[in-house]
């Protein structure tokens, strides 16, 4: 058994079980995130009617949390919480070395609020902190805490995890096993250092954000880095394969040596599990926000999930910047929850935030009604670029990838990226799989057009059906499937926003490995349901048992002037080959 192991199973704490109430198993906080900028750890109840009263919950938890923090000698730590509807969340901090030691914390404090709830008695106190100070014991790391306090006074940035320690990023890096760390006099300060750092997040737009941000560096010769959904690459090269856009992408890729910009993908389940990895970041974007992926740790409202979003500002270096998109309610409602530096962007330049903006001097960045991209500098006004020459922009029809492009450029001028650069970066940017696959990538097949997308929640299919139902065509085929996770009416609300394309021809697509507790045929006999409601004939839909078999359903179909919208959620690998082994991708 390894260290971390032992360290996990360590303790078995019980708790008493409480009528109406849900308890989720503790999780480390490694960094910012959506209740505090500290690490520690952090438990979830769940309420049901009848439950306790959440603020009964929150007056014991202060009360244990604090009487467990200083008898382990954690005097600076502090405790939080967080209602949300139908629960609550409750954190403390510790030291950076003590982080397994802090669930045992959290869960030992929680045993004598469960307790009071449940009228049972509970255990002796002086036992229950000696068990946890002897993990402790274990966990402490004395040459880590030396290092933390020795990163801050040099006024650089260090990445934990369980493995290793990283001081500055890329190639202003040095890296140490956790168990053999330098002491601060033997580090080799001068040559550490950070590099600027964007993060990106959002319900849509932000892998798209984040690699218009890399191009842009790339343009202007740096080797740029990014984290995404999809992998991890500096340079030319990728060093894995995957969803990286939690903390331990970051890392892997903020330690690379040849790294000179880093553009990080923040997705709402690395935030909440884990927290941020970094608070030295010039500057972070929120895209927008829109219903998606809710019901997870606490964060089941669209206002909830803005909450989580924004816990980017908190990742920010004291001259940081957040970029903001004020065409969105659910941003600008939040917005009024930070105090960090605000640069706001909108298609529409006379939006209330761009106005105020102007008037204070605050540097923001608009579409202006003949399609110029233009920022305001705190002082005066200038075109950067316009977005004919933006390809990714479809001429402008792509409003949502114009905001994007907005969003990209601030975070480039905040990095400190020339205007030469950006102009650059987006004009050889292309709406194709090379450099922005699955997002709206156009193919030819035999005089028709084909659009392939990987947009799944009604926020980003709007989008994409506003930019392409602007083309011509003379009949329209959409492909839609869902995953089986969801419910009855997302699956409606996603069919009705598909309709919006107003396809001649819909397929509904099974998709078996994301039956998720569905029965197959369930999913696309709603589709079908809700599209007969929304008057189209059965004669208009069609069933394909995947996504690879509906595009070659769809391909067997078109005939010149025609246009096709491909949906596809999986076997993407496998759509893109046939595609370009049958059609001619578009510049």
């Amino acid at each position: 058994m390894d260290r971390i192991e032992q360290l996990e199973t360590a303790l078995s704490i019980a708790c008493a079980s409480v009528d109406g109430l849900q308890v989720d198993g503790p999780r480390r906080l490694t960094g910012p995130g959506l209740l505090w900028d500290r690490p520690g750890a952090i438990i979830d109840l769940f309420i049901t009617e009848p439950g306790p009263d959440p603020a009964e919950i929150v007056e014991l938890w202060g009360a244990q949390a604090r009487r467990v923090l200083d008898a382990l000698g954690w005097q600076d730590e502090q405790w939080t919480t967080r209602a949300f509807h139908g629960g609550v969340n409750l954190a403390i901090s510790a030291p950076m070395d003590q982080l397994y030691s802090a669930i045992f914390a959290a869960q030992t404090a929680w045993h004598f609020c469960a307790a009071s709830l449940a009228g049972q008695p509970a255990a002796d106190f002086e036992p229950l902190i000696a068990d946890v100070k002897g993990v402790m014991a274990q966990e402490a790391n004395p040459a880590l805490i030396a290092l933390i306090a020795a990163a801050r006074d040099h006024g650089v940035d260090i990445l934990c995890d369980d493995d290793d320690i990283s001081v500055g990023h890329g190639k202003g890096s040095k890296v140490w096993p956790v168990d053999t760390l330098p002491v601060p006099e033997d580090v080799d300060w001068a040559s550490v250092h950070d590099l600027p750092i964007a993060f990106i997040t959002g319900t849509n737009g932000k892998t798209t954000t984040t690699r218009l941000c890399a191009a842009i560096a790339r343009a202007a010769g740096k080797v740029a880095g990014l984290t995404s959904t999809d992998f991890v690459r500096v340079g030319d090269e990728i060093l894995d394969r995957g969803d990286y856009s939690g903390p331990g992408g970051a890392r892997m890729l903020l330690r690379d040596p040849r790294l000179e910009v880093a553009c990080l993908e923040v997705a709402r389940g690395g935030i909440l599990r884990r927290g941020l990895p970094t608070r030295q970041a010039r500057v972070a974007v929120v895209t927008n926000v829109a219903n998606d992926h809710l019901g997870q740790y606490g964060v089941n409202t669209v206002p909830e999930l803005a909450q989580a979003k924004f816990s980017v500002h908190r990742t920010l270096a004291d001259d940081g910047v957040l970029v903001l998109n004020a065409d969105d309610p659910f941003v600008v409602a939040e917005a009024q929850n930070t105090q960090a530096t605000i640069w706001w962007v909108s298609l529409d330049p006379k939006a209330p935030q761009i106005q105020a903006a102007q008037a204070q001097a605050t540097p923001c960045a608009y579409q202006a009604g003949d399609g110029a991209l233009v920022f305001f500098d705190g002082q005066c006004e200038q075109t950067i670029t316009h977005v004919k020459d933006v390809p990714i922009t479809m001429d402008g029809a792509a409003r949502y990838n114009v905001s994007n492009v907005l969003q990209a450029l601030c975070a480039s001028l905040a990095m400190g990226l020339p205007q030469q650069s950006i102009v650059a970066g987006l004009a050889a940017f292309r709406p194709d799989p090379k450099d922005n696959p699955g997002r709206c990538n156009e193919f030819s097949y035999q005089g028709a057009r084909v659009f392939v997308d990987f947009a799944h929640n009604p926020h980003s299919i709007a989008a994409v059906c506003e930019a392409v139902s602007a083309l011509p065509a003379k009949r329209r085929f959409i492909t839609l499937s869902h995953a089986g996770d969801r419910s009855d009416q997302d699956i409606h609300d996603v069919t009705l926003t598909a309709l919006r394309f107003q396809p001649d021809t819909l397929i509904a697509v099974e998709m078996e490995s994301y039956l998720r507790g569905r029965t197959v045929g369930e999913i696309p006999r709603l589709i079908h349901k809700t599209a007969l409601e929304a008057g189209m004939q059965s004669a208009q839909i069609q069933f394909a048992p995947s996504h690879l078999a509906s595009v070659k359903m769809v391909l067997d179909q078109l005939r010149p002037g025609d246009l096709a919208l491909l949906l596809v959620l999986s076997e993407r690998d496998a759509v893109f080959k046939l595609l370009e082994e049958q059609g001619q991708a578009r510049a």
